[in-house]
């Protein structure tokens, strides 16, 4: 395995207790850099790179290794990355601007502007050759999309029939939104809406939802709604030419070395190509999604700014699973926009309850603490998702320095 160049260890640890008065304890913030520069010294990862922020302060940041391995280019703070899943977060704020706007309300059918869904089955036995389906006994929702209860999952889980006709239908080749829904339609739910928690691609259909009541693309809506308002200047569907060179490579492992993986979930840099995926199409960089992650936290403004209003905030962070669901992980549950930890007890993690995090395919993810007001974000453009579990040990570092 290719071992790759990495800062002296004081020079990183320099980064991190940079802030004496900060919430960090000096003397256990180093370990955050440690960890990752260990990490990329060791060759598990081509690059890994950070922010920790309390209020409008960067407390502690790093950028270890490469972001691209093949042209040899270091990777950066303001590195340009595939965040994937952590597009949701935006998606689910950009159609709660619309519910405030009374153009859409949270309990109200999908069918009311989806008509291709109107009618859609629920896979009950069978096979993807031979389904075997019963009828949707309620609505899809905008609130099931948005706490991905409406029964749609996604097609790299192969646990049951619906997961191979979902690689069937090949919903990352859709040449437009409608092309996705369209091809959306013709899939079997794998829940009955509304009775279980299953991550899914509806926040991909929301997204196709709010170009249909706005009447113009999603990227336009988000733009103009959330990532503009909010100063998210490097955030967007795809990377504009002159910001290509700060583009960091998604690297796999193949044959002992790292190499470029190819682009999924419609997540295209090139503007133009694939479509705007609410899911998971977005790039951004560190620094602009811990302006969201503040976002999370404040009273629905930033900088003077207001996206929501407070009583929407508050309920974005409350948890809206009911009947003992949960999450893939027992410690969590989901608001309007995230995940939010509801019983710090049952999980393996040192986040509280109320704080709001996610994650992406690529090996990035943040958190949004309220009761330390810490925003952290990682970055490592990696596939498979988190396979040496650093997001967890990032965020274990990250905690155990608080004061």
């Amino acid at each position: 395995m290719r071992r790759f160049p990495v800062f002296p260890l004081s020079l990183l640890l320099a980064v991190a207790v940079a802030a004496q008065d900060g919430p960090l304890l000096p003397e256990r913030a180093g370990r955050i850099d440690e960890l990752l520069a260990g990490e990329v010294r060791s060759g598990a990862y081509a690059g890994l790179s950070y922010v920790v922020y309390h209020g409008d302060r960067c407390v502690a940041h790093g950028a270890f290794g490469l972001a691209d391995v093949e042209r040899n280019r270091p990777l950066r703070r303001d590195a340009i990355a595939r965040v994937y899943s952590m597009t949701k977060p935006v998606t689910a704020v950009a159609a709660l601007t619309l519910v405030e706007q009374d153009k859409l309300q949270l309990d109200q059918p999908i069918a009311d502007f989806l008509p291709e869904l109107q009618g859609l089955r629920v896979f009950t036995g069978g096979t993807a050759d031979a389904p075997e389906t019963a009828p949707a006994l309620r609505p899809i929702t905008v609130r099931m999309l948005l706490n991905h209860t409406a029964g749609f999952t996604y097609d790299f889980f192969a646990t049951a029939p619906v997961h191979e006709l979902y690689r069937r239908a090949g919903l990352w080749q859709a040449r437009s939104t409608a092309d996705f829904l369209q091809r959306v339609a013709t899939l079997p739910l794998l829940a009955q809406p509304g009775t279980a928690w299953n991550y899914s691609i509806a926040d991909d259909v929301l997204g196709v939802l709010i170009e249909r009541v706005v009447k113009r693309p999603l990227d336009e809506h988000v733009r103009a709604a959330v990532t503009g308002p909010l100063g998210m200047i490097d955030t967007g569907y795809d990377v504009a030419a002159d910001r290509l060179p700060r583009l960091a490579v998604v690297h796999q492992r193949q044959d002992g070395r790292f190499a470029a993986a190819p682009a999924s979930f419609a997540a295209a840099a090139e503007p133009g190509v694939g479509f705007p995926a609410g899911g998971a199409g977005m790039f951004s960089t560190l620094d602009d999604y811990a302006r969201f992650g503040r976002f999370l936290l404040g009273d629905g403004s930033l900088d003077g700014v207001r996206v929501l209003s407070r009583a929407t905030m508050d309920l974005l962070r409350t948890n809206t699973l009911r009947d003992g669901q949960r999450t893939s992980r027992p410690a969590d549950g989901w608001g309007l926009a995230t995940a939010v930890v509801v019983d710090p007890g049952a999980g393996a993690e040192l986040m509280p309850a109320g704080t709001l995090f996610w994650n992406g395919a690529a090996t990035t993810s943040f958190l949004a603490d309220p009761k330390s007001g810490v925003v952290a974000v990682l970055f490592a453009q990696h596939l498979p998702f988190d396979e040496r579990r650093v997001i967890e040990r990032f965020r274990t570092a990250v905690y155990q320095a608080l004061r």
